[in-house]
């Protein structure tokens, strides 16, 4: 599937969840007066969908895999910080939702991985180098991929 916006991208929908999540985490009482520890953590937080935003706008797919790259590795300052938030004794009644937290960085963290290794392997530069001409190229491929289909249907109702 070709995704034209970035709001569209199910990894970003699940990094502004984290992102939400974590700032519904940093209002509880627990946070008073750790001004620096949750700013540290909310700023990873938005960091992930921003990331992700940024890179898929730059128009080529080295730069989107550079931010993906960034973007996971706030996922995984942030998934550090609920760790160590589980393991202060002032935290110890969120642990519940401490917990969801991690669960949900690690999510998108896969997602982010899976995406980077799909598009290292891909032959696609870019919106920035698309043209007439390998637009053109592009479609031909498409519907060359569509008719095959077609006849692989045509033919699978045949042998039945």
């Amino acid at each position: 599937m070709t995704y034209e916006r970035f709001e569209d991208l199910p990894v970003w929908k699940a990094a502004i969840k984290l992102a939400v999540g974590v700032y519904a985490l940093t209002e509880q009482e627990a946070f008073k007066g750790k001004g620096s520890m949750r700013d540290q953590i909310e700023r990873a937080a938005v960091s992930v969908s921003n990331n992700v935003a940024e890179g898929f706008e730059r128009g080529t797919t080295q730069e989107l895999l550079t931010f993906i790259y960034i973007a996971r590795g706030s996922a995984g300052e942030v998934r550090s910080m609920l760790h160590l938030f589980d393991n202060l004794p002032q935290f110890s009644n969120l642990k519940s939702q401490i917990s969801n937290l991690k669960g949900l960085a690690e999510n998108v963290a896969r997602q982010l991985r899976g995406w980077a290794d799909s598009l290292q392997n891909s032959e696609i530069k870019g919106q920035r180098y698309l043209n007439d001409k390998t637009r053109k190229e592009d479609q031909r491929h498409k519907d060359r991929a569509e008719i095959l289909a077609e006849l692989q249907q045509v033919r699978g109702k045949n042998l039945a």
